[in-house]
């Protein structure tokens, strides 16, 4: 189920995990004239968050109760869920409520879509509606084609073509949305810890000219995990002489383009947007 907001309700809620990708929602929501009513997660979130909303209400991991309970305080009928969390806190830092524990019992297959879905039904039976990620974000999501004046060679097409392949098969199984290639043998696919530990994992093993693909599961519910890449994809990529960034056109969101786009160029990494039908 997809929502489209209306300007006139004033007011979108944001669930915010890691990363720049929360902060930049707040203000292109805020320039749309919409009030923010941001719930944040202890040690994942950015606590520069809040001076980018008009209100914030921090929870620790699993604190569903709590999370309704904030965006009906302020009136909130319509959410957005932006950033990533750490698989690996599933493991350390998740404190499930009463109401998580209650949901995990529904979860046939503990996949991120499966707990998202069901996630995102709690809160539709609140009246709580969750939207398509890329809402408030037009201009930051990934164009078809070249974005850096180095463009990949015949040879590096080859490893793209394969490892978008590769790409959507993992995504089907709900493994990850990353993969790392060299002379079409897979050297890395992101797991639990992420795409930049796999980018990190897969270089060294490649030693130099890794090319790196992400792209969304084939069954990508666009409400949750959108891919995303920024500056740190690029500076992880140098750290281990990567040659390509390869991303989904249309379904990628880019944080800090200008400065993505420096950094590569300055490394000699390619950055192409590519289509499903490619």
């Amino acid at each position: 189920m997809t929502v489209s907001v209306s300007v006139q309700d004033g007011r979108i809620g944001l669930i915010a995990g890691n990363g720049r990708f929360p902060i930049i929602f707040a203000d292109n929501a805020r320039k749309m004239g919409l009030q923010v009513s941001a719930v944040a997660h202890e040690g994942e979130t950015e606590p520069e968050l809040e001076q980018h909303v008009d209100w914030i209400h921090w929870i620790k991991i699993g604190q569903l109760n709590k999370l309704i309970k904030a965006f009906k305080g302020d009136g909130v009928r319509q959410v957005v869920m932006l950033g990533g969390i750490k698989k690996t806190h599933v493991y350390s830092t998740v404190r499930p409520d009463f109401r998580a524990l209650a949901l995990a019992t529904r979860v046939a297959l503990w996949k991120d879509d499966n707990i998202l879905r069901e996630i995102a039904a709690e809160l539709e039976r609140e009246g709580i509606s969750i939207c398509e990620s890329t809402f408030g974000l037009e201009g930051i999501l990934v164009e078809e084609g070249p974005l850096t004046s180095r463009q990949p060679t015949k040879k590096e097409w080859t490893d793209i073509r394969y490892g978008w392949e590769i790409a959507k098969e993992t995504g089907r199984l709900d493994i990850g949305q990353c993969v790392v290639i060299k002379d079409r043998v897979v050297v890395a696919v992101e797991a639990v810890e992420g795409t930049d530990g796999a980018i990190k994992r897969g270089g060294e093993l490649a030693k130099d000219g890794a090319v790196v693909v992400k792209r969304s599961k084939p069954q990508q519910d666009l409400r949750f995990d959108l891919p995303a890449v920024g500056p740190r994809t690029i500076e992880v990529m140098a750290s281990v002489k990567a040659a390509v960034l390869a991303v989904e056109a249309g379904r990628t969101v880019m944080l800090d383009r200008e400065q993505l786009v420096s950094l590569a160029e300055r490394a000699g990494i390619a950055v192409i947007g590519i289509t499903r039908d490619e």
